[in-house]
């Protein structure tokens, strides 16, 4: 049986020190990413990021609805 996973709005993120900033992606959603004079800095940012993008895609993916077309909320559990 193949293991699931709980999706809870949690992403990865990968953070690394560049000099005096730390740099934070996030692997799951391409382009996002933060920066940040501390860890906590850059993990904020990202997390801005991440929603940012998210809802920007939800957006444009709603933009395109065929007139008629049923929009449902579904739960991933």
């Amino acid at each position: 049986m193949a293991m699931r996973r709980k999706f809870r709005n949690e992403f990865t993120a990968i953070i690394e020190r560049d000099g005096k900033w730390y740099i934070a992606y996030c692997p799951e959603i391409p382009g996002a990413n933060g920066q940040g004079r501390t860890k906590e800095e850059a993990r904020q940012n990202l997390a801005e990021a991440i929603a940012l993008i998210l809802e920007d895609r939800r957006e444009d993916a709603l933009r395109g609805l065929p007139r008629g077309a049923a929009r449902e909320t579904v739960s991933v559990k």
